[in-house]
């Protein structure tokens, strides 16, 4: 899992069969220190997140089984949790509290 911080939207006018109404966010991969790492990617979401949000991150075969309801569709991001709480250890290590959201996923 990867934390992301919600940037903005990105909006299709085109997209494959399955993926209606699928929202879709502009992210900022973060490290463990919550400073961005890379470039900013799109990322589905079924976490119903908002700018500025801290978000949880999967990728790959994970992102896709996400998003359940849309049968399998080609994602390879998701954001699965929206980080309601954040404790970092005095070791460096994190625990963190997810918000309830309005998926069955979170």
């Amino acid at each position: 899992m990867l934390f992301g911080r919600v940037r903005g939207s990105a909006i299709c006018t085109l997209k494959i069969a399955g993926t209606a109404g699928l929202k879709l966010l502009v992210v900022q991969p973060l490290n463990k220190h919550l400073e961005p790492v890379g470039s900013l990617q799109v990322a589905a979401d079924v976490v119903d997140a908002g700018p500025g949000d801290l978000c949880v991150m999967v990728r790959s075969r994970e992102a896709a089984l996400a998003l359940r309801e849309h049968n399998f569709v080609p994602v390879d991001l998701a954001l699965v949790g929206v980080v309601d709480q954040l404790d970092v250890r005095p070791d460096g290590e994190f625990d963190f509290t997810l918000k309830q959201g309005t998926n069955r996923y979170t």
